[in-house]
């Protein structure tokens, strides 16, 4: 009889349930259920549409249920930083501010009067993003300090899912990471340096690693899915259970989280966070089993699909327009054929540029930099999607150069996991660019790290080790020169 697991794996745009179970120490996978994930303008930010999260979260768990195949165990994964505040009645407090909103703006100047960025860093070893949740918090406490004074408890996205769920309340250390306030050494919140900011302490309560046990689905929601499961944590950040996922071997390979965002890095033992990783802006997350995820956060395939969306007439925050509405619906293998065509277009653009966050037209936007940097501004779309995929390979090269420095180790692959894999138009550029082997798959690289927890955990692999070497049977990975 098989031995189902779930790997519930919500990323900026969708979710999906993944099933999957171990036959002769391969990995079989299924996805099951997709659904979307959405962002609404509320009370004048943007937010994340909870309840329609949740919906498509049951949802999924109901189509296990009836088709007989049960997970023995169930661990969430979404992106970092977001949060919700909880009052005394474990009731929702204001609404799920999305990252891309822009109430943190200025938000970083407020928290440089306090402590500088040089010590910040030298804690929390986190790279500064405008949207980190500390300074998210900190825009909460200028904005409306009333509902931060009633908060009980804070809990990451996941977290939060999880106690909708079991009804138990956890802090997962690999999400907690994203947040800039945990010490990077001692693998805690640092309550110190949440004192200074005067933020509530009794919000920060023990971290939990992956591999811990939330808690058993409540009553009411075994009656609606019709079974009852486990809930455990995997890393509950989606790029620290990517980053698990890579079966690369030996401490050659970088490693890139390809989606959304692009997580370029390495895995090391030890926190880095030296003024001159400041300075470049890499980042020390905190991974499963305490194994640090030493990268740098590019804003990766956003760009790209920001310009399917807009081509494709579909809004990304509910009650905004496309101004760019194609007559025919593209996709991703459709913009990479046009960027072919246009291989002899020579601008490039900055994506960690603070215009490519959230603008209300991807396309403008880029031709707005090209433009204003004295470069020729893209005409046709392939001349556009040349322009962001020459931008993309060239930031990951750089990105591994300064890598290379800063751990000083020479690195002699790149090897790229999730969705972003599958382009292998974009492969085969880094690969130019870098000059370096690159290595694509498996795609659902971050269901398979959150996966491998619990397989782990119920002892169908001894060790990371060999969760790997199974990966290494069971998935297509293409080499690309």
């Amino acid at each position: 009889m098989k031995t189902y697991y779930l790997a519930i794996d919500i990323g900026a745009s969708s979710g999906r349930h993944i099933l999957a179970y171990i036959k002769e120490g391969r990995m079989e996978l299924e996805e099951i259920y997709r659904f979307d994930n959405k962002q609404l303008q509320k009370n004048g930010h943007v937010c994340w549409d909870l309840d329609n999260l949740w919906k498509g979260i049951i949802q999924g768990l109901k189509v296990c249920g009836e088709s007989g195949r049960i997970p023995k165990t169930i661990g969430i994964d979404t992106w970092g930083v977001d949060y919700v505040l909880l009052d005394q009645n474990n009731q929702l407090l204001g609404d799920a501010v999305a990252y891309r909103d822009d109430r943190t703006e200025g938000i970083d100047q407020i928290v440089e009067d306090l402590l500088s960025e040089k010590i910040l860093y030298k804690k929390t070893g986190i790279q500064k993003q405008i949207f980190n949740t500390i300074y998210q918090l900190m825009a909460l406490k200028e904005e409306d300090p009333e509902q931060l004074a009633k908060a009980k408890s804070l809990l990451m996205i996941p977290d939060y899912l999880d106690f909708l769920l079991t009804g138990v309340m956890k802090q997962e250390y690999t999400n907690a990471t994203t947040t800039g306030l945990v010490d990077a050494a001692e693998k805690k919140w640092d309550h110190g340096l949440i004192e200074i900011l005067g933020l509530p302490k009794a919000l920060f309560g023990p971290l939990s690693m992956p591999g811990t046990v939330v808690g058993e689905l409540l009553p009411y929601i075994r009656e609606q899915v019709g079974f009852s499961a486990t809930v455990v944590l995997p890393a509950t950040h989606d790029t620290g259970s990517a980053f698990l996922a890579v079966p690369a071997e030996g401490h050659q390979s970088v490693y890139l989280s390809s989606g959304t965002w692009s997580l370029l890095g390495v895995e090391s033992e030890v926190p880095i966070t030296t003024e001159e990783s400041r300075k470049e802006n890499f980042t020390n997350e905190g991974g499963a089993w305490y194994r640090y995820r030493y990268l740098k956060n590019i804003m990766g395939l956003w760009m790209i699909q920001s310009i399917r969306r807009e081509l494709n007439g579909v809004a990304y925050v509910e009650g905004s327009e496309s101004r760019y509405k194609s007559d025919r619906q593209w996709g991703f293998v459709d913009l990479a054929e046009e960027a072919k065509k246009a291989e002899g277009f020579i601008s490039t653009v900055d994506v960690d540029h603070p215009s490519f966050l959230a603008p209300v037209s991807m396309i403008e936007a880029v031709r707005d930099y090209c433009g204003n940097t004295g470069q020729p501004v893209p005409e046709s779309i392939g001349e556009l999607m040349q322009c962001v995929y020459q931008s993309l390979a060239l930031c990951y090269k750089e990105a591994i150069i300064k890598l290379s420095s800063l751990t000083n180790r020479l690195y002699t692959s790149i090897h790229i996991v999730g969705g972003g894999c599958q382009d292998m138009y974009l492969n085969r550029m880094i690969a130019k660019v870098t000059g370096l082997p690159v290595y694509a798959g498996p795609v659902e690289g971050t269901a398979i790290g959150n996966l491998i927890v619990q397989f782990i955990m119920d002892g169908g692999f001894d060790s990371l080790q060999s969760a790997r070497e199974s990966i290494r049977k069971s998935f297509d990975i293409h080499k690309i020169h």
